[in-house]
C-alpha cells in the first residue's frame, strides 16, 4: 500500500514538473453504498469521504485527472424501505482507499488563464480506479472482517466547475464507482469455506458514491495549447 502511494505521488509531481498548465487541490464530501445491505438510494451521503487531486489541462476542453480518495461505507438493513431487508437487519462498516486515473471533459471552453472572466462548465470524468476494502462476511447477523483485499472500479462522475478566484476553481460533483467486487458488505465472500454464508443477489456487483465539492489551485505560465 505505502508502496503505492509513493508511486501515486511521484507520478502527480512528475507531471507538475512538466505540465501546461496544472490544478492541485482537495475532495471534502461524504459517500454512501449501494449493495446488497442498507438503502438503496442511489445519491445518500452518509460517512465522511475526502481526498487530494491533480489535474493536467491538456487543453480547455480536457485534463488528465488523477486522485486519492478515502472514506467509510456503511449499510444497515433498519435504514432500508425494503420489509425483507428490515427484517433481516444486517449492518456493515467498510473502508475505501481509492486511486484514479482518467480524463475530464468539459462542455464549454475552461481557459483558467482569463483570470477576469468568470467561467463556468459541467464537466464528467470517467477512467480506471483500484482501491483497497476489507473482505467480510456475515454469521449470526453480526459483520466480521477476513482479510484485506483490492480490485478495480470504473468511475462515472459528473459536476459543475466555476473559477471564483484568481488561481481557484469549485466544483460541485456526483461519482458514483462500478466495483468489481460484490462483497464490500459481507454478502458474497471470496473464502469457499464461507460459501454458505452467502446471500441477497450474488449477481449484481456493489457501487460506491462519492459526492462533494473540490477546490483546486491553479498554476504554471500561460500555455499554447498546441497540438502535439
Amino acid at each position: 500500500m505505502k508502496k503505492i502511494l509513493v508511486l501515486f505521488i511521484f507520478f502527480i509531481f512528475q507531471n507538475i514538473m512538466n505540465a501546461q498548465i496544472n490544478e492541485l487541490g482537495v475532495f471534502i464530501g461524504g459517500s454512501n453504498f449501494i449493495g446488497d445491505v442498507g438503502k438503496t438510494n442511489y445519491i445518500s451521503p452518509n460517512e465522511p469521504a475526502i481526498g487530494i487531486l491533480y489535474k493536467w489541462n491538456k487543453s480547455p476542453r480536457h485534463a488528465y485527472r488523477f486522485s486519492y480518495m478515502q472514506s467509510n461505507i456503511t449499510g444497515n438493513d433498519l435504514d432500508s424501505e425494503i420489509p425483507g431487508r428490515q427484517q433481516r437487519g444486517i449492518k456493515f462498516k467498510n473502508n475505501i482507499k481509492e486511486f484514479s486515473a482518467g480524463l475530464e471533459f468539459n462542455f464549454f471552453d475552461f481557459n483558467l488563464h482569463e483570470s477576469l472572466i468568470m467561467k463556468i462548465s459541467p464537466y464528467v470524468y470517467s477512467g480506471l480506479s483500484y482501491f483497497v476494502y476489507d473482505e467480510l462476511f456475515v454469521v449470526n447477523g453480526e459483520t466480521k472482517k477476513d482479510f484485506t483485499s483490492s480490485t478495480f472500479a470504473i468511475p462515472m462522475i459528473v459536476g459543475v466547475k466555476s473559477n471564483i478566484l484568481k488561481n481557484f476553481v469549485l466544483g460541485i460533483e456526483v461519482g458514483a464507482r462500478y466495483t468489481f467486487t460484490d462483497n464490500l458488505d459481507g454478502s458474497n465472500p471470496k473464502n469457499e469455506n464461507l460459501e454458505p454464508l452467502k446471500f441477497g443477489n450474488i449477481n449484481s456487483n456493489d457501487w460506491y458514491v462519492f459526492t462533494g465539492f473540490t477546490l483546486t489551485y491553479t498554476f504554471t505560465e500561460k500555455p499554447c495549447y498546441c497540438a502535439d
